[in-house]
């Protein structure tokens, strides 16, 4: 049995920042990982994932981003890279493909069984992160069998799913990108939309994350906040890193094609229902990005920089497309179906703000018949997190397929897309 003071469970960002303190203090410990060195960002990320955050904001204790373009958004193979050089940077001890099996109490301390080696140690510090197991609903398995489910960390790209259309449950930043990247790619993509926090990418002449970062929105704890529980189970916000610095939310994923409906309620067989909550969704989101920007002016005239910044550039209200009637497609019974059939009724571009139905059809090629808005059919969906259906990248599964440093008291910004 090996002996060290520290086993650290986890070789991602918060167990590396743990080794780099240790190390600085001169205390025996050791990094253990079932993978690689920030494993998740190595296998679980699709193709196009960029972080949320500007690369000026990519930090950690005794390391920062020093590259050539600090507004810029990294990739998912230079986040590895960023740790790979930070771990190297003070010699963590991380050891690579060593699973867990067990933690007990022993003697005083604790005794860590892995499938190599067994530890007698002082301290254990699980450094796993919040999201390493997917939280499938119950929904889930009521779909037909032919139905191609995924989530977020199995996505890689259109082209790696079977033909046909795609429902994609959850519109905060995962649910809007991927839904986003498969209307460009010009598949037929529904958006079921939970709760979710709109957020401008950049505002008054800087990334929105660079007010959200100095007016001391990211310094809030959670014993500050009023309701910790609802700041807890805060979706992430609607950006995406692009180096166009572009915005992303429902209405440009609307204007790309993307189809919008209410949360999804409930699952039948082949048949989807989404509440009709698309507008009440979308006024309670607008509401929130208006109070974020409201203390990002009061800060910017308290201090009096007015005169010195942009003036407000709000983003037009969001508002959720018009009902336009009834339509219907076909729902093909192969999951590798080309796509529904043209039944002679506006599928492409049509919302579904209302309480939606759509029917598996019992053979190929067999309309489906819809109550109300539109008729959607998924062939890859996603397993949803919670019970707001909201998405997230990197912290929460998706189901598919926010200088001076005065404000007022608020929530604290959800999940920032910081590297795990």
């Amino acid at each position: 049995m090996h002996a060290t003071e520290t086993v650290i469970i986890g070789a991602g960002q918060a167990g590396l920042a743990l080794s780099r303190h240790l190390t600085s203090a001169g205390r025996d410990h050791v990094v253990v990982d079932r993978g690689r060195l920030a494993e998740r960002w190595r296998s679980e990320r699709w193709d196009s994932l960029r972080l949320l955050t500007p690369n000026w904001m990519t930090r950690l204790p005794g390391w920062s981003y020093d590259g050539p373009d600090p507004d810029g958004f990294m990739t998912a193979a230079e986040v590895v890279a960023f740790f790979e050089a930070y771990a190297a940077s003070f010699g963590a001890p991380v050891l690579e493909g060593v699973t867990v099996e067990s933690v007990e109490p022993a003697g005083g301390g604790f005794r860590v069984s892995t499938d190599a080696v067994t530890w007698r140690t002082a301290n254990v510090v699980v450094a796993t992160g919040a999201a390493d197991v997917p939280r499938v609903p119950g929904l889930a398995g009521h779909l037909p069998a032919h139905v191609h489910q995924i989530t977020p960390s199995r996505y890689r790209n259109p082209a790696g799913l079977p033909d046909g259309g795609v429902l994609v449950v959850g519109a905060s930043s995962s649910g809007l990108q991927i839904a986003d990247e498969l209307a460009r790619a010009g598949r037929r993509a529904v958006l079921a939309v939970g709760d979710h926090n709109r957020m401008p990418r950049r505002y008054r002449g800087r990334d929105v994350m660079w007010w959200l970062d100095r007016t001391g929105v990211f310094d809030t704890r959670i014993e500050d906040v009023p309701h910790p529980e609802r700041s807890r189970r805060s979706p992430s916000m609607q950006l995406v890193g692009r180096p166009d610095h572009g915005d992303l939310d429902l209405g440009t994923v609307h204007r790309q094609g993307v189809e919008l409906a209410g949360r999804l309620v409930d699952v039948d067989g082949g048949v989807v229902r989404f509440a009709d909550d698309l507008a009440a969704t979308t006024a309670r989101a607008e509401a929130r990005l208006c109070r974020v920007l409201d203390g990002i002016d009061a800060c910017i005239a308290g201090a009096g920089l007015d005169a010195r910044v942009a003036p407000p550039d709000r983003p037009a209200p969001s508002t959720s497309p018009p009902r336009r009637g009834t339509c219907t497609c076909a729902v093909p019974a192969s999951a590798r179906s080309s796509g529904p059939p043209d039944t002679g009724r506006p599928t492409r571009g049509c919302a579904c703000p209302g309480s939606t139905t759509a029917r598996a059809s019992p053979r190929p090629g067999a309309p489906s018949r819809a109550s109300t808005g539109c008729s959607c059919w998924a062939s890859a969906s996603r397993p949803a997190a919670a019970p707001t259906s909201s998405t997230a990248s990197a912290t929460t599964p998706a189901w598919s397929p926010t200088g001076s440093r005065a404000g007022p008291r608020r929530e604290p910004p959800p999940d920032q897309g910081r590297p795990r």
